[in-house]
């Protein structure tokens, strides 16, 4: 299991502290492939030692703003720094990429990939050797180690590529889709060295249409859709600044306490309870007090706050994006 693997002995030799230079900084950015504009005016700072969640549908201008930040692709307009410097080549061994699309070399063999993985960002070869032959330990390949990649279940494919993203310690670790076709146990995994590598002062970037995973691994969020940012802070913060007011209810009996318009906006079903949103300025109380009338037995009413997801569908909404809207991320 995930959780029996040594993750902890698998990390950076250092620790670096958090500093005020940002790790990525976007300045005005934008990018347009012909008339397609895939991002507007993006403006983006990522504190050194955070994790920070990209997320959004696809389509929004996540790839296209991870491969102008990783200088794959340049800016039509704005400015691109990582750990304060322009020059993005310079930085290079000091950022660890993982792709949406996967890219292995299936003849060589797995410790050997690795190996040359660590070589192309700086490390000596007996040095990514050593440390390859150790990640692979880890993530439960070590029996796999002198097999060739075209080998490998798909699974252990995935793993071999964050291993060889990860090898030489990046400062800066970009993440596109990171969990994408993993089964649950390797999705611990992942999670569990991706905070690995916080803890020892790594920066996280990490892009995801799934927005439960930003939710629960990232300190702050950035929110894209329809290739502009709608949202942009500390999760607590986005959550404190919508204003809104959640009430988690489990009952039996009639629901008809439930339609009560000007005071009930909207009910999710989620089966064992339902979450209603409260209409603006109405008090939760007033919907006890009808529970009670109607006879529904109560036996749970609880104020939440609202989900990262909601809160990204309704600003997703305000920017006027709409399921027609999304596509393909022309830069993919």
């Amino acid at each position: 299991m995930a959780g029996s693997y040594p993750v902890a002995s698998y990390g950076y030799s250092r620790y670096h502290r958090r500093v005020s230079t940002p790790a990525i900084r976007l300045d005005g950015v934008e990018k347009r492939f012909g008339k397609k504009v895939a991002v507007r005016d993006l403006d983006l700072v990522i504190p050194t030692g955070t994790i920070y969640g990209l997320i959004g549908p696809n389509g929004a201008g996540k790839t296209t703003s991870i491969r102008m930040i990783l200088d794959i692709i340049g800016p039509d307009k704005g400015t691109v720094e990582v750990f304060g410097s322009a020059d993005i080549e310079s930085m290079r061994s000091r950022v660890g990429y993982l792709p949406e699309e996967r890219g292995l070399y299936p003849k060589m063999s797995v410790v050997e990939h690795l190996a040359f993985f660590g070589e192309l960002k700086g490390m000596r070869r007996k040095d990514a050797l050593r440390e390859a032959r150790a990640g692979l330990e880890v993530v439960g390949l070590s029996d796999r180690a002198e097999d060739k990649i075209e080998t490998l279940s798909k699974g252990m494919a995935q793993k071999a590529q964050f291993l060889g993203t990860i090898l030489h310690k990046p400062d800066l670790l970009v993440l596109d889709e990171p969990f994408s076709g993993l089964d649950p146990l390797n999705v611990d995994l992942f999670k569990s060295m991706v905070l690995q590598r916080q803890r020892e002062g790594a920066t996280i970037l990490f892009s995801t249409h799934l927005i439960e995973d930003a939710e629960r691994l990232c300190e702050r969020v950035c929110m894209i859709a329809g290739a502009t940012k709608v949202l942009d802070g500390k999760i607590s913060d986005v959550k404190s600044a919508s204003g809104r007011r959640e009430v988690a209810i489990s009952f039996e009996g009639s629901s008809t306490f439930l339609h009560a318009p000007g005071l009930v906006e909207r009910v999710a079903d989620h089966g064992q309870y339902v979450e209603v949103r409260m209409s603006e300025g109405a008090d939760p109380q007033e919907l006890l007090k009808r529970a009670v009338v109607s006879g529904a037995r109560i036996s749970r009413f609880e104020l939440v706050e609202p989900s990262l997801r909601e809160i990204f569908i309704e600003k997703a909404a305000q920017a006027g994006l709409s399921h027609e809207d999304e596509s393909e991320d022309v830069a993919a």
